[in-house]
């Protein structure tokens, strides 16, 4: 299946998607879930993508990364968790090509962190041993460094999700756990956590909470309209917020006209 995937409208518009509106022009009901396109160019990368992408991958990421990391009055230190709604969308290949992106264009440095316990997949993005990651710092007192593997850019780290142990599912609720997260703000300059699925359980919820907010990735054909809304009302009910969505595995082209009644 192809990995094309696009932006939704801005929050504002994804808003308008996730409620139930009054009435809809007909042209816009045939389209399941509608999409941006920008006249923000894409911004001219410093060095050469390691992670695969074709060219139209690659301007939607770029614009994912600006919209997030680089709006105006935007500064470092920031943390976002990137969440699928389902398990099966795509998250660790948008989270992975999104930190490499923001890596090519900042001179901050940048940590993706793999917190999907149950099923992790960064490691194979970047083709790198799942060893000594998250679960393995969550159990000492140790300093956040040793737990973190450089990657094919001088400012571009990896924490893994490191050794499967008993009482995973309580982890990412801990104290430690919240303990961890300001101590990666404070060593990285920009943190990005791809999350466990939302229909999980609140682990990403909780993530949330401690982080600027979240990033939604649907599937196209399978993420549920109704289940799309119910979860970004449980969202804005937990004080999350959500930074947008990124509509992944798209396979069909959206017509023009469909775009200009955005």
């Amino acid at each position: 299946m192809s990995r094309n995937f696009e932006l939704l409208q801005n929050l504002g518009r994804e808003r308008e998607m996730f409620e139930a509106p009054a009435q809809t022009p007909a042209a816009v009901t045939a389209v399941e879930d509608p999409v941006v396109k920008s006249a923000t160019p894409a911004p001219v990368e410093l060095q050469p993508l390691q992670l695969k992408m074709e060219d139209s991958q690659r301007d939607e990421m770029y614009k994912l990364v600006q919209r997030v990391f680089m709006t105006p009055g935007a500064g470092r230190g920031r943390m976002v968790v990137v969440s699928a709604m389902e398990a099966g969308n795509g998250c660790s290949w948008i989270c992975s090509r999104m930190a490499e992106v923001l890596a090519s264009q900042v001179a901050g440095s940048v940590c993706v962190v793999d917190a999907n316990l149950r099923s992790p997949g960064l490691h194979r993005e970047f083709n790198v041993p799942n060893h000594y990651g998250l679960t393995d710092a969550l159990q000492v007192n140790e300093p956040i460094k040793r737990f973190v593997t450089p990657l094919n850019r001088p400012n571009l780290w990896l924490m893994s999700c490191g050794a499967q142990v008993d009482g995973m599912e309580t982890m990412l609720s801990s104290d430690r756990m919240r303990a961890l997260l300001p101590e990666l703000q404070r060593e990285f300059d920009y943190v990005l956590i791809d999350g466990p699925p939302i229909e999980s359980g609140d682990e990403s919820v909780v993530l949330g909470r401690n982080a600027e907010g979240i990033i939604l990735v649907l599937r196209a054909n399978a993420s549920r309209r109704e289940s799309a809304r119910k979860a970004v009302r449980d969202l804005e009910i937990a004080n999350v917020r959500v930074l947008g969505a990124v509509l992944n595995q798209r396979t069909f082209p959206v017509p023009e006209s469909i775009y200009r009644k955005l």
